[in-house]
């Protein structure tokens, strides 16, 4: 295993941003507050986000939905199978349509609860306008990963995740790498 260290500097880290708008992500993807816990597992998963903001129709953020309430909801809602019978009827081999199952069919039981009732309705904002202190100070009083960027009609146009705050850091260790 190789350590590598760095070089000591007096030098400040200071961040490359002055504003809300100019540390966000834009357009972040969201899920729809009727979006199924299968919808939501899938979007997290393939794009390798931790979590993600929940919007209304209006697209207002109305919640957060993470990967940790998905664990949550799975473990609190064990869905037990009934006793499998040792033979299948011809119809129960067949689809609602009537083609007939291929061999080795499966048949997997979806989850319909939608995420509304597992995610965090609480909503963390802040405007496009805001300073950067007031941001950071948020993150830090709030102790959260993450604050969603409205507009004025609070519509979501973005997210500051804390990676976002670090992305823009300028110093010696930020500027070595």
């Amino acid at each position: 295993m190789t350590i590598t260290t760095l070089p000591r500097t007096n030098r400040p880290l200071t961040l490359r941003a002055n504003t809300a708008g100019e540390l966000m992500s834009p357009n972040p993807v969201s899920l729809r507050e009727d979006a199924t816990v299968r919808e939501a597992m899938v979007l997290l998963i393939d794009k390798g986000f931790s979590a993600a903001p929940v919007i209304d129709e209006a697209g207002r953020p109305v919640g957060v939905l993470s990967r940790s309430d998905l664990l949550i909801h799975d473990r609190e809602n064990v869905d037990m199978l009934g006793k499998m019978p040792e033979f299948y009827t011809k119809e129960e081999l067949m689809a609602p349509g009537g083609e007939p199952l291929g061999k080795g069919f499966q048949v997997e039981r979806v989850d319909r609860t939608c995420i509304n009732d597992l995610m965090t309705p609480t909503v963390f904002c802040v405007a496009p306008d805001d300073s950067v202190h007031r941001v950071v100070r948020q993150l830090l009083d709030l102790k959260v990963h993450r604050l969603f960027v409205v507009d004025d009609r609070g519509v979501l146009v973005g997210v500051i995740s804390a990676f976002d705050v670090l992305r823009h850091l300028v110093g010696d260790i930020v500027e070595n790498n």
